[in-house]
């Protein structure tokens, strides 16, 4: 079908407005960081960076001992998606390509979890964790939620892609079902597995409930968590919290940026069977 000159004017635009929208709070984020309280609550807002950069962060760092919540949270992020990673790519290779019984009423299992509401089910694994003399510590913030359902959903929907065949054959040579796995599965599944990486990664870096309620100790304050505490106060430095969202998302950011051709690659191969 042809698409007239009008068209694409169109439809560029509406991109544009989306690109605008998409990154104007990030924008308004920064210019935060560079400006005192005073500037960000002025009516109409300034838009333009100003010359405070180096007073919020000394500010912040005075605050909140950000470089230790920085370690925090590099060190439950990294060991959460490393783990989970493992775990859910086992489970959607299994889902996908082998044959027992109740595997389907299983799978549709994990997918109705997701349903459930976080805060219901809060309540119970403070209790389990408390019962375990697990509280305040990194593997009370990384096991809950490491077989993730979305996960494990996505990387089954990649593992169908794998031919059968490839399986039979390497079973045919003796291979073991680990060695399968781990060397002929998971290399085939790298742009899904960076997907699913990033948002694994992107889920506990951000994660907030559960560490806000498990932590008791400030050296054990992950990066959201500190950064409530400055919310909290009674009078609240907005530069200075603008400054430590910058920080915060500066991971991320980088994450997504060398892994985003593996991203979209990851998610659209789950449409892909064999």
């Amino acid at each position: 079908m042809r698409v007239s000159g009008l068209q694409k004017t169109l439809f560029y635009t509406v991109l544009i407005l989306l690109v605008l929208l998409t990154i104007g709070p990030y924008y308004w984020m920064l210019v935060g960081a560079t400006n005192p309280t005073g500037n960000m609550l002025n009516t109409p807002p300034s838009f333009i960076p100003g010359d405070y950069f180096m007073e919020n962060l000394r500010s912040l760092l005075s605050q909140i001992d950000i470089w230790r919540s920085l370690f925090n949270s590099a060190v439950t992020a990294v060991s959460f998606t490393f783990i989970s990673g493992i775990i859910c790519a086992a489970a959607g290779f299994a889902f996908a390509k082998y044959q027992f019984k109740g595997r389907n009423i299983i799978f549709a299992l994990f997918l109705l979890s997701m349903m459930v509401p976080y805060q219901a089910l809060v309540v119970p694994q403070f209790q389990l964790f408390a019962s375990f003399n697990l509280l305040n510590s990194y593997t009370a913030i990384i096991l809950p939620q490491i077989a993730y359902p979305f996960a494990i959903f996505l990387m089954r929907q990649n593992m169908q892609s794998i031919p059968t065949a490839l399986i039979e054959a390497a079973r045919i040579d003796g291979s073991s079902e680990t060695g399968i796995f781990f060397k002929i599965v998971l290399p085939t599944m790298v742009p899904a597995i960076a997907a699913v990486s990033i948002f694994l990664f992107t889920h506990q870096w951000n994660n907030f409930l559960w560490p806000l309620i498990t932590i008791t100790t400030q050296d054990m304050y992950t990066l959201p968590v500190a950064l409530a505490t400055l919310a909290g106060l009674e009078t609240v430095d907005y530069g200075v919290l603008m400054m430590g969202a910058a920080i915060s998302v500066l991971p991320i950011f980088i994450a997504f940026l060398f892994l985003q051709r593996y991203f979209i690659a990851g998610i659209i191969g789950g449409s892909v069977k064999e």
